[in-house]
């Protein structure tokens, strides 16, 4: 019978997948048995309980409210939000940097394209972590002192202590504010929906809808009561107080990250505008169309169905790039992580709930650009 079945090809690969999925299970719970084992001998628990005692380490820089005397899991949740907040504004900063950079690469003056062909070749080759090294160390060590800090903007000071630029609050109802914010975009959704929808020039849809949202945005700020106040940072001493502070490790994280990122984003970019035909390019110049409107309205629009794939790829990459942070001193999820572990001992926890929260953050990214992609496409098919 096992002969027959041998020789059987369902059969074998069936059995084969069963064997295979035993051995599986078993250096899996063999692994798990020895870290158990391991740690029983260490006089360490498994288990979550950990989160709740007191962090007892201090972070440097935070979005959220923070004392060392908060849980593990209050610094988790902080971390997780400081690790959002530099890969958000890295994914928009080094988009457009990238998108200046393809057209670097693709313009006819030799000046522009060898610059922007040296910036990729030298930025690409070269280990990110020694970039955000680079942008730390001339950061802290070539930067002036905080009473000779350099101002290249009114109210904009740049010295070893970081970056401070005057920042805006709202005082007053700021309900009101909020409803007329979000009545105007929807006004703002809305023209453009029907500027788009409609082929007659006599209504302009979307200077009507950009007066209405003004207004409506005035009328909440001017009911509530609700008015916009500057908040300038001003030296104090040996530091500046007001305004808002990116401290020199978020500074050299984002730098080193956005131009790092760039580079690989603007050849993306430029892959995606070249795919596109270049019969559209002189198609759209037959019409009387400028090389920016061309680029806007015809050649872009096509080549977006090129660039979201790798696109999507690329934003997962600087999302476990911020992993970096840890180079430079920047509170991230990853220094948390690595710090609990070094206090608590369970290597084991923190490294799954590591794993999980950018497993979970890459699928969400990659669930967004997949549909918006399959939207894309269905656009461009209608």
């Amino acid at each position: 019978m096992f002969k027959r079945l041998w020789f059987d090809g369902r059969a074998r690969a069936v059995l084969m997948q069963a064997l295979i999925a035993c051995g599986f299970l078993g250096a899996v719970g063999w692994l798990a048995w020895n870290a158990h084992a391991n740690l029983t001998q260490r006089g360490i628990a498994m288990g979550f309980d950990y989160l709740g005692e007191a962090a007892r380490f201090p972070m440097a820089e935070s979005l959220l409210a923070y004392q060392p005397t908060d849980s593990y899991g209050r610094a988790f949740v902080v971390g997780l939000v400081n690790t959002l907040y530099i890969s958000a504004l890295v994914i928009v900063a080094s988009t457009v940097l990238g998108f200046g950079l393809a057209l670097a690469r693709r313009s006819r003056h030799p000046l522009v394209n060898g610059i922007a062909t040296v910036y990729l070749e030298a930025v690409r080759n070269t280990p990110l972590v020694v970039q955000l090294l680079f942008w730390y160390s001339l950061v802290t060590l070539n930067l002036p002192p905080v009473r000779q800090a350099l101002q290249p903007l009114p109210g904009v000071f740049l010295s070893v202590r970081g970056l401070f630029f005057p920042s805006v609050s709202v005082q007053g109802n700021v309900q009101a504010l909020a409803g007329g914010l979000l009545a105007a975009a929807l006004l703002g959704w809305g023209a453009w929906r029907l500027a788009r929808r409609s082929t007659a020039r006599a209504v302009p849809w979307r200077s009507l809808g950009v007066v209405a949202a003004v207004a409506v945005v005035a009328l909440a700020a001017g009911w509530g009561g609700a008015t916009l106040q500057v908040d300038s940072p001003t030296l104090r001493g040996l530091n500046f107080i007001g305004g808002t502070a990116f401290t020199p490790e978020f500074t050299a994280l984002l730098v080193g990250l956005t131009i790092y990122s760039a580079a690989f984003s603007g050849e993306i970019i430029r892959g995606g505008i070249d795919a596109v035909p270049g019969g559209q390019w002189e198609a759209a110049h037959s019409l009387g169309l400028k090389p920016g409107a061309a680029l806007r309205w015809i050649v872009v629009p096509q080549a977006l169905r090129v660039i979201i794939p790798p696109m999507t790829s690329q934003y997962l990459s600087i999302i476990k790039n911020t992993t970096l942070a840890l180079a430079v001193g920047y509170p991230d999820l990853s220094f948390v992580i690595t710090t609990t572990i070094n206090q608590t001992g369970q290597a084991i926890e923190g490294v799954a709930v590591l794993m999980a929260v950018y497993l979970s953050i890459s699928l969400s990214v990659s669930l967004f650009m997949n549909l918006y992609n399959r939207r894309l496409l269905r656009t461009q098919r209608a």
